[in-house]
């Protein structure tokens, strides 16, 4: 097989939770670049239109589908929206994420399971349910997990979003769980770890800790959407075909700092 055949994803389907803007919308245009059909994913219709005909404007197949991945019971009906339309699932982006900032003596119940329904429980029924009617019966598929450098350590002194440093720390351990049972099915399961990203959701938080931030990463940057384009391809795509369970970290190098 040639190079460009190895990352080429012309007939096949990606599905993209979180997809309707930042680092999800990005991910959508490289595999929509390559040849996938997409369909995004997210809870607000308005930002999914403005995706879906940006994404269109790229001459990329899109749909989109307004759901809240923290109601489980929806999730079946979201998976045959897709299947009508484009017949199967060749391809799980499990992106969408939320964060709560509390101390963690002060956090709410609510919060917490806020966090962990849509950051790991979410993922794994629809990884589910993607798996057992897509990739199992096809003996194929790729799962690409979202989790965070801050599921691979505490974070940096003063951060309380201890939820979702624990619902990412999940993630992994989940790539690397899933990925062992369904090596038999031919389907592989990775997960990225982006660093700190100027996104909506890090906002606020980069006005606190950006300049350190970037000072202490050997490459001197924040992460730009389009840094998370490659490494999504990569593990999308039969160029990644023998490479299951593991993680990729996407921070500059901030990491091995010193």
């Amino acid at each position: 097989m040639s190079v460009k055949n190895l990352f080429d994803l012309t007939g096949k389907v990606a599905l993209i939770t979180g997809g309707s803007r930042g680092l999800g919308l990005r991910m959508a245009e490289a595999l929509g670049e390559m040849g996938a059909k997409v369909a995004i994913t997210a809870r607000k219709a308005d930002e999914l239109k403005e995706a879906e005909a940006h994404l269109k404007a790229l001459g990329i197949e899109a749909m989109t589908i307004s759901n809240d991945l923290s109601k489980f019971e929806l999730i079946p009906n979201m998976v045959d929206q897709v299947i009508d339309r484009f017949g199967t699932i060749d391809i799980l982006v499990n992106n969408a994420g939320a964060t709560w900032g509390a101390p963690a003596e002060d956090y709410t119940a609510d919060a917490w399971n806020k966090v962990m329904n849509l950051n790991i429980n979410g993922l794994f029924f629809l990884t589910q349910e993607v798996g057992r009617r897509c990739m199992i019966p096809r003996n194929s598929g790729k799962v690409v997990n979202i989790a965070s450098v801050t599921g691979l350590a505490g974070g940096p002194v003063g951060t309380t979003t201890i939820a979702y440093n624990t619902s990412k720390g999940a993630v992994v351990n989940f790539t690397r769980a899933l990925a062992s049972e369904w090596g038999k099915y031919n389907i592989n399961v990775n997960a990225i770890c982006p660093g700190y990203f100027p996104t909506k959701m890090s906002a606020r938080h980069l006005e606190k800790i950006g300049e350190a931030l970037i000072a202490s990463t050997p490459l001197h940057r924040l992460g730009a959407e389009e840094d998370i384009q490659g490494t999504a391809l990569f593990l999308a795509t039969e160029a990644s075909r023998h490479i299951t369970g593991q993680y990729v970290v996407v921070d500059g190098g901030a990491g091995i700092a010193c």
